[in-house]
């Protein structure tokens, strides 16, 4: 309601109060403005915006005003003048308020909010002016000033350096390119003549393969590593013992012929757990050699173990296609002896031929470039792993053999050597030359005999592998020497005398040998020793006098190369030699990309291929002209059919391989990969790598799976991809030509086990061989015995549980 004099007036709106507006002090009271950044000042407090706005809003500083920018309920925020503003002093009188200005220069003006008919003093500003840093930083930025000089100079000083380095660098490299790009066209162009140049047949002596006698084939296969066989040797026995022993190996052996015996027997023993593989392997050629002069039962007895070894193939194991892959029963052994038996007779007359060409031609090859003595590595190789991956630096020599022992030569023998050749390379092929496809046993020991370099008639000189003289530059390690180190010059004479303990007489009429023998030669030709040096100095006619050279045993392989002391090379510098560690990280000058030598592997391949397509087409013929196909193969693969028939077993894959487990993997690849099993020669580690290759493309080509061949296959399938599939083709062939011929009968195929009983009947020292069996019979006695005991219902296991009982009351 208004009242107004006499005038009154009731109003319906209503008037609401609000509380005053509240702001807090500065705290403290006295607050720094930075004049340079100009940051608002902000002010708190409460209910700001409740009856105000920020037009209704004030803010002085002295005697300016603080321009306002934001105004909420709790906050209120001004920009204060440029120039600190003057302080302001009121004086109040009784009419009026009056202000008036003083000037205080050190003194900060006051802070005062004024909303309507309120001020609200909220502190002091003092206004500040930066206009110098402070002493600290600037020290700091004239630091950080000096460090930047500092790190540019020294990066422009390791730039220049550096750049000096990589000039330096792209000279060295630009000159090992220039020198990497002639090795390799000298490579390429070396591989490519190679490629071209095929073996001629002169170079291969087919006059004759040196064939081990049966008996020293048979037990090569048999006992593999085993010299002195008991079977091979006289029965000794005690004189008071021998009746009694004698009686009890003639009723042992009449146990062996009783069918059930020995089948229990075999079974008996395989179930044993101390029964391991090697006691398999033992057995079963003891069985075949006990069994040789009665082969139709001795084929009986494997027909029953193969039968009961394919059940129980089915039943334990989901891959039938295993069958006969590893050797873990007896029955497989057995195979492989069976097999070897009756396939010696097709060996000697077909098979020898292509095999022992085979095998010559891979030693001729492999020896027409450098190989190393000690690892066998060697320039062409078959076997990746056997591969020098390296140039290595060589020449062909001829040497002038005037003799060997005691032979004497008028006209000397001439022989095509390489100077990088070690003294006993030499010294082999020497031997290898003049006695051509000469049994192993027949030639003189290379360990025996030593290698003279003579030069008019007194003066000679010994030629060692290890050179005590001569030290070597690199004291871990040790070369051997060759004739490069010796410095042989082409056409000289040599000659191959028996060693005798004299002291060394060098050639004192040749400056260049003397220099050779007695000086050390540069580290790459450096070789060591550790043996005597030895010299001989004998006319012709003392050497015809003389004892002949001594012979190899029979049945042993001579020693390609003696043993060499540690830390010893020849070609190959061992990876953790002190030279080799000390190369410069990178450093390819002597080196080429490895990759690029397997283009050797290629031509050694080409060069062998017409010798490897030879005795897989022999091996994979079912007619031949000079032999028929052993009655052996028709009457096993018929057994294996019937046998996948009568358990119908509907995938022909599975007998394929049961086929191929059995000749080809049992008895064909033992023989191509070691051809000393049936010749009398030495294989060399390289020979034997390039025969590995050989044997397990002979495999794969048995196989009715077909690989997948990419850039990472083993380098043999990728060597060999184009040949598998024609060979497997032969291999198909081969099968259905056999299974398209006439069946064997039961009696032919006896009649023929009679024939190879009758040809081989004592090659084996029968009771030697009874002798070695029992003592399985004797280990295994409890449990033998308990068997045929127990079985009750059988009167024939009682009467062999009495024989047997007897037996080991004898022979024990």
């Amino acid at each position: 309601m208004i009242i107004l004099d006499s005038l009154e007036r009731r109003l319906d709106d209503v008037i609401e109060y609000k509380p005053n507006p509240v702001f807090q002090s500065f705290h403290p009271s006295n607050i720094k403005f930075d004049a340079r950044k100009m940051d608002p000042i902000v002010i708190k407090g409460t209910n700001l915006t409740l009856v105000a706005s920020s037009s209704d809003v004030i803010v002085l500083i002295g005697d300016g005003y603080c321009n306002i920018t934001q105004l909420t309920s709790t906050e209120l925020r001004c920009q204060p003048p440029k120039e600190q503003p003057k302080r302001v002093v009121e004086v109040r009188d009784t009419n009026r308020l009056r202000r008036s200005t003083v000037r205080h220069t050190d003194d900060p003006p006051q802070v005062v909010v004024q909303i309507w008919n309120l001020q609200i003093p909220i502190g002091y500003v003092t206004y500040e002016w930066s206009t110098l840093l402070p002493f600290q930083v600037i020290i700091g930025i004239c630091g950080g000033i000096l460090l930047l000089f500092a790190f540019v100079a020294i990066f422009v000083i390791f730039y220049r350096r550096k750049s000096n380095q990589n000039r330096e660098d792209v000279k060295y490299l630009q000159h090992q390119m220039s020198e990497l790009e002639s090795k390799v066209a000298a490579e390429c162009k070396e591989a490519f003549a190679d490629l071209q140049t095929e073996m001629t047949a002169g170079e291969i002596d087919t006059r004759g393969a040196p064939f081990l006698d049966y008996q020293t084939y048979a037990m090569r296969v048999l006992f593999p590593g085993v010299t002195d066989h008991p079977v091979i040797q006289e029965f000794d026995v005690p004189d008071e013992k021998r009746a009694g022993i004698e009686k009890g190996l003639k009723v042992f052996n009449v146990l062996l012929n009783d069918r059930y015996f020995l089948l229990t027997f075999i079974h008996r023993l395989e179930a044993q757990d101390s029964f391991g593989m090697r006691d398999r392997c033992n057995v079963a050629s003891l069985i075949m050699v006990i069994l040789q002069g009665r082969m139709a039962y001795a084929t009986d007895i494997l027909k029953v173990l193969l039968s009961d070894l394919i059940d129980k193939t089915l039943q334990d194991n989901p891959h039938p296609k295993l069958l006969l892959r590893r050797t873990e029963h007896v029955a497989e052994k057995m195979l492989t002896n069976w097999l070897t038996f009756l396939l010696h007779k097709f060996l000697f007359q077909c098979a020898g031929d292509p095999l022992f060409l085979l095998y010559k031609s891979i030693k001729i090859q492999v020896e027409k470039g450098p190989v190393d003595q000690i690892t066998g590595e060697a320039r062409y190789s078959l076997n990746e792993d056997k591969l020098i991956r390296q140039q290595i630096d060589h020449r062909v020599i001829h040497l002038n053999i005037v003799c060997i022992g005691t032979d004497v030569y008028t006209s000397p023998f001439r022989v095509k050597v390489l100077d990088c050749d070690s003294i006993c390379q030499v010294k082999e092929k020497i031997v290898d030359a003049l006695y051509k496809n000469t049994p192993s046993d027949k030639l003189p020991r290379i360990d025996d005999m030593e290698m003279e370099l003579r030069s008019g008639q007194q003066s000679r000189l010994i030629l060692l592998d290890i050179d005590p003289v001569v030290r070597s530059a690199d004291s871990d390690t040790r070369r051997l020497c060759t004739l490069a180190h010796y410095g042989v010059p082409d056409e000289s004479k040599v000659a191959l005398v028996l060693k005798q303990p004299t002291f060394n007489t060098a050639l004192p009429n040749n400056k260049n040998y003397t220099k050779q023998r007695f000086i050390s030669p540069s580290p790459s030709d450096s070789c060591a020793s550790t043996a005597p040096i030895i010299s001989h100095s004998r006319d012709a006619s003392s050497l015809s006098r003389g004892s002949p050279p001594p012979m190899r045993e029979a049945g042993t392989l001579a020693p390609l190369s003696p043993n060499p002391p540690p830390n010893t090379y020849h070609l190959v510098k061992p990876l953790d030699s002190a030279d080799y560690k000390s190369r410069v990280p990178g450093d390819r000058s002597s080196k080429l990309v490895t990759e690029i030598y397997l283009t050797r592997l290629l031509s050694t391949k080409g060069t062998l291929q017409k010798y490897v397509d030879d005795l897989f087409d022999t091996i994979f013929s079912a007619s031949h002209k000079s032999c028929a196909l052993p009655i052996a193969i028709k009457y096993l693969f018929d057994f294996l059919d019937a046998e996948a028939q009568r358990r119908n077993i509907p995938d022909r894959d599975v007998v394929h391989t049961w086929k191929s487990n059995s000749l080809p993997l049992r008895f064909w690849v033992n023989i191509i990969k070691n051809p000393n099993f049936v010749f009398d020669v030495n294989k060399s580690q390289t020979v034997d790598s390039c025969l590995s290759v050989i044997a397990q493309i002979f495999m794969d080509s048995c196989s009715t799976t077909d690989h997948q061949l990419s850039k990472d296959s083993p380098s043999s399938k990728l060597l060999y991809a184009k040949d598998i599939p024609i060979y497997k083709g032969w291999v198909q062939k081969y099968m259905k030509d056999i299974a398209n011929m006439p069946t064997v009968s039961d009696q032919d195929m006896d009649a023929a086990m009679a024939e190879e009983s009758n040809q081989h009947l004592n090659e084996f020292n029968m009771k030697a061989a009874l002798n070695e069996l029992f003592q399985y019979v004797n280990k295994y006695r409890v449990d033998l015995l308990k068997e045929f005991r127990d079985n009750s219902n059988n009167n024939e296991s009682q009467k062999i549980f009495h024989r047997l009982q007897n037996v080991i009351d004898l022979l024990s």
